[in-house]
């Protein structure tokens, strides 16, 4: 089901020491939130808890962005990113994120972790574009091939870059 929520263009801001901390299970069902979460957000501990976590994400991210989150991380790795957000009141703002797997006793995964920060202006500037030029992509490509449309283009345009997302996104 679609976000019925229609984005703004009021940004909220991250302060210099927020973090956004929040626990998934497997399926991406939010299992943990903590306050600066519920604040940016603007749901409460409620709605948040159970729901799935793109409950929060805003039109302007790629597909093929999560595309890739998901398969770094299904694949037992930490992943980086760059990710623009959507609020309650449809405001949006921007993290940089660091998505890990919760490992149980048996290092299995049981769960997904994630940690996000304020991040640096220019670097949004950045990925911003980048990001355009997946939707762009996604766009054309229709929505049954959206997602290999744009994770076609990012991989050119970091093969062009001779970067990895990880090392390109932690370089800016």
């Amino acid at each position: 089901m679609k976000n019925p929520i229609t984005p703004t263009r009021i940004e909220r801001a991250m302060r210099e020491n927020d973090f956004i901390v929040s626990k998934t299970d497997l399926s991406g069902r939010i299992t943990y939130c903590n306050e600066t979460f519920i604040e940016m957000s603007g749901y409460t501990e409620d709605e948040l808890l159970g729901a799935q976590h793109n409950i929060i994400r805003h039109p302007d991210m790629p597909r093929g962005v999560f595309q890739l989150l998901w398969d770094t991380i299904k694949a037992g790795k930490e992943c980086f990113a760059y990710v623009k957000n959507m609020s309650k009141d449809g405001g949006y703002y921007w993290v940089f994120a660091n998505v890990t797997p919760d490992l149980d006793d048996r290092h299995q995964p049981s769960g997904y972790f994630s940690v996000r920060r304020r991040p640096k202006p220019e670097a949004v500037q950045t990925i911003t574009t980048l990001y355009a030029a997946m939707l762009a992509e996604e766009t054309k490509a229709g929505p049954r091939d959206a997602v290999a449309a744009s994770t076609a283009w990012l991989n050119k345009a970091l093969d062009d870059r001779e970067a990895s997302y990880e090392r390109f996104v932690l370089s800016l």
